[in-house]
Formats: C-alpha cells, structure tokens, sequence
C-alpha cells in the first residue's frame, strides 16, 4: 500500500512550494510508507522524464529532500512505498515506472502479479525488472495505450482488471508531456485493518496555480474527493479537467 502525490502547473515549481506547509504531514506519511520513495518530473513540451528512487524512507532520506527540491518543474509525481507483502524492497520494485515520456504511480494489490503475464505486450514484457504487480499493471496499461490512446487505454485497461482480477485498490496516476490521467478505482473493505474508511481515496484541489491530487491521511482542507469507480484526465495546455465514471 502506498501513498500517491501528483500536479501539473501552469509555472515551474516544486512540490513543497506548490502544496505548502502542509507538504511536511504528507511525507511523514513515510513512517508507514517506509519502503521506499520516488519522484519523476517533466516539463510540459519535453520529451524526457527525470527519475529519482531509493528503497528508504523519506522522512529520513537526505536524498528525498534533494530530489524534491531539484524537480522544479510544471509537472511530476510523488509515490511513497509500503511494500505488498511477500514483495521484496529494492530499487527496481520502487515507483514510479518510466517509459519514454509516460510516469506511473499505482496504490493498492492486484494478485496474482502473474494474471497480467498474457495480456501485456511482449516488447514491453521484455521491460520487466522488479517483482510488482505494479510494474506489471503499468505494462499492461502501456499495451492498452498503444492500442487505443493515453485515457481511453488507461480506462479500458482499468475497467478489464476491475473485472477480472482481484485486488484491494487499482489506484493509479499517470502522466507524460501532454497529459495527466488519474484514477480512483478500490474495494474500501480491503483496505490494512488499522486504516480509516478513507485510506484509498484521492483528493484534488485546483486554483491558478495549477492541479494538485494526493492521497488521505494529511491535512487537506477544502480539497475535493475524486469518486471511486472515476478517472480525472487533465489537459497539461489548458489545466482543463474532465472527470469521467469508468
């Protein structure tokens, strides 16, 4: 279980300085999330992603807070790892995944990893380093993409493993140069025993700053609730949001 943070802005900025005094709260969430840490970044109009990842906490990382500083960007995405169990803490298991201009991030469990082995293309089966189901899910959700476009894929992809698959929460943010599509799809029951009954949502706030979107368990006040069973694509030229039930 994990815990996820993405924005895209119409400025360059961080993410300390787009989410405020309250960006503290969130990475302590890393005192459970604790299994590792990343952050990936692009501009809006270029092409090439920069990765930072550390199987530690970031609460404590020196690296972490370099990292954050250094993604001075109008776009990027924060994941803070809680390692599924059974699944081994390492670099190659921690978020977010890359390929070409598309990010990913992914909360929750899909099981068995192996149900997506014949439903992902085989050049990107060939890609495949880690132990995740999350790296799966993201290829998966590549071979959806190339099918049938960024926020279509993602939604069908999202709607076949919802349907015929068994997982605690499908979570996901995406984001490459052009656009941002995040997605609210869990079982609230199958949430860790000690969590509130909000621990899968995801919450956004907008204003002329740009778009913010982040997981519970941190202060945020007058932020939105993105239903479950929706998605959110956001236009990285207009910061327009379309928000659509799957």
């Amino acid at each position: 279980m994990c815990r996820l943070m993405g924005f895209v802005s119409n400025d360059k900025t961080t993410f300390d300085e787009m989410v405020g005094a309250d960006f503290t709260e969130f990475v302590a969430l890393s005192s459970v999330h604790c299994d590792g840490w990343g952050v990936a970044s692009i501009n809006h109009d270029q092409h090439s992603v920069h990765l930072d990842r550390a199987p530690e906490p970031a609460a404590t990382s020196s690296e972490f807070d370099q990292a954050i500083q250094d993604a001075n960007v109008d776009g990027a995405l924060l994941h803070l790892r809680w390692a599924t169990k059974g699944l081994p803490v390492s670099e190659n298991n921690t978020h977010p995944f890359v390929y070409e201009d598309f990010t990913f991030i992914h909360n929750g469990s899909i099981n068995p990893p192996s149900a997506f082995d014949s439903l992902i293309d085989p050049k990107f089966s060939a890609l495949i380093v880690g132990d995740t189901d999350s790296e799966r899910y993201f290829y998966f959700l590549m071979t959806m993409i190339e099918k049938y476009g960024f926020a279509d894929g993602v939604a069908k992809g999202v709607q076949k493993v919802a349907t015929t698959m068994n997982f605690s929460s499908i979570n996901v943010m995406m984001m490459n140069e052009k656009t941002m599509v995040v997605v609210s799809e869990h079982h609230t029951d199958r949430r860790p025993d000690w969590a509130p009954d909000d621990y899968y949502e995801l919450k956004y706030r907008t204003g002329k700053e740009g778009v913010l979107v982040a997981s519970t368990g941190w202060n945020q006040p007058g932020w939105e609730v993105l239903p479950n069973h929706h998605f959110m694509v956001v236009d990285r030229d207009t910061l327009k949001i379309t928000i659509a039930a799957l």
